[in-house]
């Protein structure tokens, strides 16, 4: 689902400013802000401005928004001193993967050795 805003989204209203978060970094079309449940010293989540309900939602006509939220995922890592070190950039698309928020969202993790990789 692609539209501008989805009245009942809680990242729609957190991007719209509506509701308040943690912001530490954000573009003309994405928000990055801190998780309120970490699984990291660092935890952030990057959203696109415009509701993305998934990744399996972001179509051709969405290629900038696509290349805005990876490189504000980098530019995170940087700004929160995880960059030389390495993190990890994750989505969850569908409920058979866990997406429990229904708005295309990047979680940016690092600050500690991550686990044996997710296989």
């Amino acid at each position: 689902m692609t539209s501008e805003q989805e009245p009942n989204c809680i990242f729609c209203r957190i991007a719209s400013g509506e509701i308040p978060a943690d912001v530490v970094a954000e573009t003309s079309l994405s928000v990055a802000f801190r998780d309120l449940a970490p699984q990291a010293p660092t935890h952030v989540l990057v959203i696109p401005r415009r509701h993305i309900a998934a990744l399996r939602d972001l179509g051709p006509e969405d290629a900038e928004i696509a290349a805005d939220l990876l490189s504000l995922a980098r530019t995170v890592a940087d700004q929160e001193g995880i960059f030389a070190g390495g993190y990890r950039v994750l989505t969850n698309d569908g409920p058979d993967a866990g997406q429990t928020v229904h708005h295309l969202h990047f979680h940016v993790l690092g600050g500690k050795p991550m686990a044996a990789p997710l296989a």
